[in-house]
C-alpha cells in the first residue's frame, strides 16, 4: 500500500510548499540531512518506521480551516469524484455519486487509505507519475484508462479517470479522482 508510494518524492514536494528546509526535517525525522537529500531523490528510501512518520507528517486532511469549502463540494458533488491525499492516498471526502457505486460506510474510510482498491492501471498510473514531474510542482492533471478491480467494497469501474492535485491550505496536497462519463 503506501511502500508502494514515492514518498520521498512527496516529502520534497511538502517541504518546498512548506518552505521546509532539509535539515529542519531532518531534525523532525531525527536523520541527517543528507539522508534527507538521499529520500528526496530516490536514491535510497526510508525504512519502515520513518516511512510511517513521513507519511504522518505529510498526509493531507481536509475538512479544517480554509478546506472546508473542498470538502463540501466534494461530499455535494453529482459527479462521481472523491478526494485522497496525493502522498498516501488516504480518503478525505466522496461524493454521494460515487458512494453509491461502493459498498462501505464513507465515515469508515475516511483517513485510510484506498491504494488496496487500485486496478493494474491505476497501480501503473501512479508509477509512472514521478518520471512524468507529478511531484514536483503543485497542480497536475491526468487522464488515463483504468479497468475494473476485483473489488466489492470499493469497486473501480472501467473507464476514463481524471487525476488533478489540489493544494490545500495546511500545505499539503490532496488528489481529486474523478470518473469521467
Amino acid at each position: 500500500m503506501i511502500h508502494d508510494l514515492p514518498i520521498g518524492r512527496a516529502l520534497r514536494r511538502f517541504r518546498r510548499l512548506n518552505a521546509v528546509k532539509q535539515g529542519h526535517l531532518a531534525e523532525l525525522l531525527a536523520v541527517s540531512q543528507g539522508t534527507v537529500s538521499r529520500w528526496e531523490s530516490g536514491e535510497h528510501e526510508p525504512d519502515e518506521a520513518h516511512r510511517e512518520r513521513i507519511a504522518a507528517l505529510i498526509a493531507a486532511r481536509a475538512g479544517e480551516g480554509g478546506d472546508v469549502a473542498i470538502k463540501r463540494l466534494v461530499e455535494t458533488s453529482s459527479q462521481a469524484v472523491h478526494l485522497v491525499c496525493d502522498a498516501t492516498h488516504q480518503l478525505l471526502a466522496v461524493s454521494p455519486a460515487r458512494l453509491a457505486s461502493w459498498r462501505i460506510d464513507a465515515a469508515d474510510y475516511l483517513g485510510v487509505s484506498l491504494w488496496r482498491f487500485a486496478s493494474p492501471e491505476i497501480a501503473r498510473a501512479q508509477g509512472e507519475l514521478a518520471d512524468a514531474g507529478w511531484f514536483e510542482r503543485p497542480y497536475q492533471r491526468l487522464r488515463f484508462t483504468t479497468g475494473a478491480n476485483d473489488s466489492l467494497e470499493v469497486p473501480v469501474a472501467p473507464g476514463l479517470t481524471e487525476w488533478e492535485t489540489i493544494p490545500l491550505a495546511d500545505g499539503r496536497v490532496g488528489r481529486l479522482t474523478t470518473t469521467i462519463d
